[in-house]
C-alpha cells in the first residue's frame, strides 16, 4: 500500500470516529502571522481601538443589552 493511501485511510478513520463522537469538521480561513506586514496591521489596528474608547463601550453596551440571557445553544 502506498503511503499517501495509508495517510488517507488513517485520516478518514479517524473523520469517521470523531463524527460519531458527536463533531462536527470546521475549516477556517485565518490571518498568516508569518505575512510581510501582518505585525504593523495588528499595531495599527490596535492603535486605532485604544484611540476610540467611546465606540468601544457603546459596542459593549449594545452587546450587552442584546445578549441571549437564556443561552446560545437552547
Amino acid at each position: 500500500m502506498e503511503k499517501t493511501t495509508a495517510v488517507r485511510k488513517n485520516v478518514q478513520r479517524y473523520r469517521e470516529r470523531m463524527r460519531r463522537a458527536g463533531f462536527r469538521l470546521v475549516q477556517l480561513w485565518v490571518p498568516d502571522t508569518r505575512a510581510h506586514g501582518f505585525a504593523e496591521e495588528c499595531r495599527r489596528q490596535s492603535r486605532a481601538a485604544a484611540r476610540n474608547k467611546r465606540a468601544e463601550n457603546e459596542v459593549m453596551t449594545w452587546i450587552e443589552a442584546n445578549e441571549d440571557a437564556e443561552g446560545w445553544t437552547s
